[in-house]
């Protein structure tokens, strides 16, 4: 009886995970990667927990342990990336409090930003690391269902966002803070650097074509405290970031951020040939993965000399240089796919001639004002709201409410409403004056 009991820890553990805002569908390969991460006494520990950032109080009291067991299940768990210790206090616990205790809070990780992540950043001793790659690939690019889960309806709203080359826009084209990449770092204070998490699975997997130097995941504020507080990087100076951030623009890579306007916690230095994000839009064609920057890449034919060098930067494929009908293939010129581009301009950093720009997108792109937006609009995209709001999962009332309140999110006209633009500031604004 105890291989089905332990299945069935591991199946409730799949689904806890799956109530997060990144959906995970449960399959073999889910169950086997679970089995890989979580001892059975973890798993019991993440089935309990609530579904949004709780205090250790909260923790004793909805998942009726004590905090003698708690603290050293959810050190160890921390340590593996596998729940987060939110602290804002400059990444410091703040003084206890009534309400927050020592004002550290404890949330599950979903499967991306976390549990992929940082289980392939960490280093030291014997970790099996080629078999954690093995998983993670077979599970989410083994067939559709992961990506399908998450951008099969055209969900607007991920984790993550490209950043432009600032180098490449277009003459008098203005540019927002928020998508400097070095008006981020100035902002910041606290920065760390540690393993590419793609650069180290592609590596196990035989598959990494570059030769890049692995320490490139880059991170910023208490993000960057949450890494180095568990291993998973180490701390750097601001000067460091900026040479990182000039390295990545000279490699022609693209830069990745944090899907926020406010509050900025990494930039990733992504290459087409082991970025994830870039891997699902190639692969299986869904362009959310990664949301665009607020540029679009544009070529005036009139400069291009159709060299080529544009298509081989592009990391995701969406420039190309067609032969036209009845031509040579002297006489082809760039044509960019406005459908897929991602505005990061890694295609116009290798344009010799000036032929690439990046110019304003027509249509307004979806950036959230901060973590807290995103998560929402993340969560209503894909039917886990509820779980916030209710976010006890051993209260029968409580499964009864997320149920019936899942329900009606769910709705094709409900969503899109909410998600509309005449109506999602309010929804946002409600939303938090609730949680606040």
């Amino acid at each position: 009886m105890g291989h089905i009991a332990a299945r069935d820890i591991y199946r409730r553990l799949g689904h806890a995970i799956d109530n997060t805002p990144v959906r995970t569908p449960w399959n073999d390969a889910f169950h086997a990667m679970l089995r890989e991460l979580y001892t059975p006494e973890e798993a019991e520990l993440v089935v309990r927990m609530p579904y949004r950032p709780s205090s250790m109080g909260r923790l004793e009291q909805v998942t009726g342990m004590p905090r003698a067991r708690l603290q050293p299940l959810l050190d160890r768990l921390c340590d593996k990336g596998l729940v987060l210790d939110i602290r804002e206090d400059g990444g410091h616990a703040a003084p206890a409090t009534a309400d927050n205790d020592d004002g550290c809070l404890y949330m599950i990780s979903p499967i991306v930003i976390g549990i992929f992540e940082f289980t392939m950043m960490r280093t030291g001793g014997a970790l099996p690391s080629k078999r954690w790659a093995e998983l993670f690939h077979d599970y989410m690019f083994g067939d559709r269902a992961f990506l399908d889960a998450n951008f099969g309806d055209g969900q607007r709203v991920s984790v993550m966002r490209a950043l432009p080359h600032q180098e490449t826009l277009g003459d008098h084209v203005e540019i927002l803070d928020y998508e400097r990449a070095a008006a981020l770092v100035e902002e910041q204070r606290t920065f760390a650097v540690g393993l590419c998490s793609c650069r180290h699975e592609k590596h196990h997997l035989g598959a990494r074509q570059c030769d890049v130097d692995m320490e490139t995941c880059t991170s910023m504020g208490s993000g960057a405290e949450y890494l180095i507080r568990h291993g998973f990087a180490r701390r750097i100076d601001k000067a460091a970031m900026h040479d990182i951030l000039a390295r990545s623009r000279d490699l022609g890579f693209t830069l990745s951020a944090d899907n926020v306007r406010q509050g900025v916690g990494f930039i990733c230095h992504c290459c087409g040939c082991c970025c994830n994000l870039m891997q699902g839009i190639r692969q299986w064609g869904h362009a959310g993965v990664l949301v665009t920057s607020s540029f679009i890449a544009r070529c005036d034919a009139s400069l291009c000399n159709g060299c080529g060098l544009c298509g081989r930067a592009c990391p995701i494929d969406a420039v190309s240089l067609p032969v036209p009908d009845g031509g040579r293939k002297r006489d082809r010129r760039c044509v960019v796919d406005e459908a897929y581009c991602l505005g990061c301009g890694a295609c116009a950093l290798k344009c010799p001639t000036g032929a690439l720009r990046l110019h304003p997108r027509q249509r307004k792109v979806l950036h959230p004002a901060d973590s807290f937006e995103r998560v929402i609009l993340q969560s209503l995209e894909r039917g886990t709201l509820q779980n916030l709001v209710f976010d006890n999962p051993n209260s029968r009332t409580q499964e009864f409410m997320r149920g019936l309140v899942g329900g009606f999110l769910r709705l094709g006209p409900v969503k899109r409403t909410l998600m509309g633009e005449a109506l999602r500031s309010r929804f946002l604004d409600a939303v938090r004056r609730m949680a606040g």
